[in-house]
């Protein structure tokens, strides 16, 4: 199987979009709703917790783990790959072993080529932005981009809350937007680091224009299904190891009824989630 976590529900826009690239591989999607969110939490915290996670995808037989969360791919990815799964791939039975992959590499990777102004801008949670993650990325592939970040703390719970087509959510999509061509009026690509933020693309495209500025808006489902589906033919090695079933199961470490109703929210199809606890 292939697991997909994310601290909510955001990482099933990354889902899928995965699923529409590589319908034919079995899926498991876990939501960490119980701590979640994560964007405010430390970076040792989230490391913990994203650990525990990728531990129990494992258990459960995924021989690959999509990180469909910007905090956790910011903040613990590196580690758990430099640390933890060489001790993980030891253990591992018949020579067979495990990776986890993250979001952010994928997504800054098509950047450079999107941009004439060499000017971007990073929309995203308060714990992706103090990583400055998106940023060090964003150097690595074009050291001359001048890349300006804006934290977004209102815009997951109103989109979690199903407020994201309201007037308050008007309000602060005009403010972070607003807030961040102010600061950098040369920008003329937007990079949306959340995955919730898909949810709300059209207004804030209809917001740059409103204001004037309108941009290239860069959602990361497609992107990273596509990177993944690149990996997977560079990568041979985990055909043996992902079944082909097209299923999809949801988990969710907290009430399994709310998850099920607020995935509709991202999802264009009923699901049925089972909650569980590692």
């Amino acid at each position: 199987m292939i697991g997909v976590f994310d601290s909510g529900y955001g990482g099933l826009t990354i889902l899928q979009q995965i699923r529409k690239v590589l319908p034919e591989y079995d899926y498991l999607y876990l939501g960490d709703n119980a701590r979640a969110p994560y964007g405010t939490r430390s970076f040792e915290c989230i490391y913990r917790y994203t650990l525990d996670a990728v531990s129990y995808l494992i258990r459960q037989g995924c021989g690959l783990i999509i990180l469909a969360c910007n905090t956790a791919s910011a903040k613990a990815l590196r580690t758990i790959q430099q640390h933890d799964l060489p001790l993980i791939n030891k253990k591992m039975a018949n020579g067979q072993k495990v990776n986890v992959l993250g979001v952010i590499r994928p997504t800054v990777e098509v950047v450079p080529s999107l941009t004439q102004t060499k000017h971007v801008g990073v929309l995203a949670t308060p714990g992706t932005v103090a990583s400055d993650s998106y940023r060090i990325e964003l150097l690595k592939q074009a050291p001359d981009l001048i890349v300006t970040q804006q934290s977004c703390p209102m815009w997951v719970p109103l989109i979690e809350v199903g407020e994201h087509d309201s007037e308050g959510a008007k309000y602060f999509i005009h403010k972070y937007l607003q807030e961040i061509i102010t600061r950098d009026p040369m920008i003329d690509t937007l990079l949306l680091g959340c995955t919730h933020y898909p949810l709300i693309k059209q207004a804030i495209d209809a917001e740059l224009t409103s204001l004037g500025h309108p941009c290239n808006t860069i959602a990361q489902g497609e992107i990273v299904a596509h990177s993944l589906a690149d990996y997977l033919r560079r990568h041979p090695e985990y055909e043996t190891q992902l079944t082909r079933n097209g299923s999809c199961s949801y988990l969710t470490t907290d009430d399994a009824d709310r998850f099920s109703t607020a995935a509709e929210l991202f999802l264009t199809h009923p699901v049925s989630a089972t909650r569980v606890e590692y």
